[in-house]
């Protein structure tokens, strides 16, 4: 498992916003998302589609630099209809995918990541979709399910903006001990999916690796990745916790960005 082609990687913008289409319909669109208290299912369902048009701004016009929010085309709809909410969604997805495509994996463009490429933005967004997808089906109460490679490389991506925002001094990550304390991430339904990282005394350091760790996560791999999202907590009977759960604690609570 590792990165995905360019191509899936745009497929999945398009199939997963339709995953989340289809868990938002039916459902009350007022309902608070537990693992996002702040917003609604509305209010999740915009961040999406306008996280969508923003990456597509940026792709599509070769920017630079940060595109600001009021020069992406928005176009939302303005009522609390759920059908023009699915069409909104619809559109955003298939029109960033669209940009992507054409733009190809190596066009250069402004991300605020060290990879200033539409490559970075086609995984960026792909995952983006994952995990508010997770959202989304937790608060309408609807099955979830992931591709193993996508949850692998949910998984790989995340500890990659640790490790990134830890060298530009992020306030949370800056924080968490350099102790030597050690984490293993285990799926226990997908073969070579398992993660070593280290609070090493220069931060942060991780590989793909089997080995003894002072607290070990271990479950489905889709559920390994939720956990390390703060969308599933470390007690659920869904993953098991071997070892100093502290450790895992003290990870969660500064590996935070939001």
């Amino acid at each position: 498992m590792g990165l995905l082609a360019h191509e899936r990687y745009c497929d999945e913008i398009v199939r997963l916003t339709g995953e989340l289409r289809a868990a938002l319909k039916g459902a009350d669109l007022g309902t608070t998302v537990p693992t996002c208290p702040d917003w609604t299912l509305r209010e999740l369902a915009g961040h999406v589609g306008r996280a969508h048009r923003w990456a597509g701004e940026i792709v599509r016009t070769r920017a630079a630099e940060a595109v600001e929010d009021e020069k992406v085309p928005d176009n939302s709809p303005a009522s609390g209809d759920p059908a023009a909410l699915d069409a909104w969604l619809a559109e955003g997805a298939a029109g960033t995918a669209d940009a992507l495509r054409k733009a190809g994996p190596d066009a250069e463009v402004w991300s605020w990541s060290s990879d200033h490429s539409a490559g970075f933005w086609a995984r960026r967004m792909a995952i983006e979709t994952v995990v508010h997808l997770a959202d989304a089906a937790l608060a309408a109460e609807v099955p979830y399910t992931m591709t193993p490679e996508l949850a692998a490389d949910a998984i790989d991506e995340w500890l990659e903006i640790v490790v990134f925002a830890q060298k530009q001094g992020h306030p949370g990550i800056a924080e968490l001990p350099r102790d030597g304390r050690t984490l293993h991430l285990h799926a226990t339904d997908a073969p070579d999916a398992e993660w070593l990282i280290e609070r090493g005394a220069d931060g942060v350091t991780w590989r793909r690796a089997h080995d003894k760790a002072d607290v070990a996560l271990r479950g489905p791999l889709t559920d390994v990745m939720l956990v390390l999202n703060r969308r599933l907590a470390p007690d659920s009977d869904r993953v098991e916790v071997l070892g100093d759960g502290g450790v895992l604690d003290s990870w969660l609570e500064h590996t935070t960005f939001g």
